[in-house]
């Protein structure tokens, strides 16, 4: 290897092409969660629920009864932290532990109505903030936006070591 080629940073394969493509998203996809996480807490002082508890609460919805290794596991969290998030889920009552029917030994953490409710308003709240901004976009971006959810959510399930694809 000459000094030369050793001081070049390598080259990338086929992904050279799509890094800034990549880098674009990844500043749109953070800016957005920023903006969503502070306009929503601005416009709707109530919602207090850290996005750590949303997403929890968005997994129960779809997967529950869920042993909390398993929560954890699916969120690529460490065990320790999501049980405490649990416990202070259930201390608000949005979740409940009760015996997992599986394992009578083992237990299990389950959605409360109150969680469902708090979730449903969660995302009530955040399609009235979308919402308000998609409606003040011109009908180009709109359309624009329209065309690509498909592509971002394929991306999602693509980057999602727990979906389905």
């Amino acid at each position: 290897m000459s000094p030369q080629s050793r001081n070049r940073p390598p080259t990338a394969g086929p992904t050279a092409a799509s890094a800034p493509d990549a880098r674009l998203l990844t500043e749109a996809v953070t800016r957005l969660r920023r903006a969503l996480r502070a306009s929503i807490r601005t416009d709707y002082p109530w919602e207090t629920l850290p996005m750590a508890q949303v997403e929890l609460l968005q997994v129960l919805a779809e997967h529950s009864p869920v042993r909390v290794g398993d929560l954890a596991a699916r969120q690529r969290l460490a065990v320790s932290t999501v049980s405490g998030l649990i416990g202070q889920m259930i201390t608000a009552g949005l979740v409940a532990r009760a015996v997992d029917p599986q394992d009578r030994r083992a237990s299990a953490v389950t959605l409360t109505d109150a969680g469902r409710g708090q979730l449903a308003a969660w995302a009530r709240a955040h399609e009235r903030r979308l919402g308000d901004a998609l409606d003040s976009l011109d009908e180009e971006d709109r359309a624009a936006v329209r065309t690509a959810l498909p592509a971002l959510l394929r991306i999602a399930d693509l980057l999602d070591p727990n979906s389905p694809s």
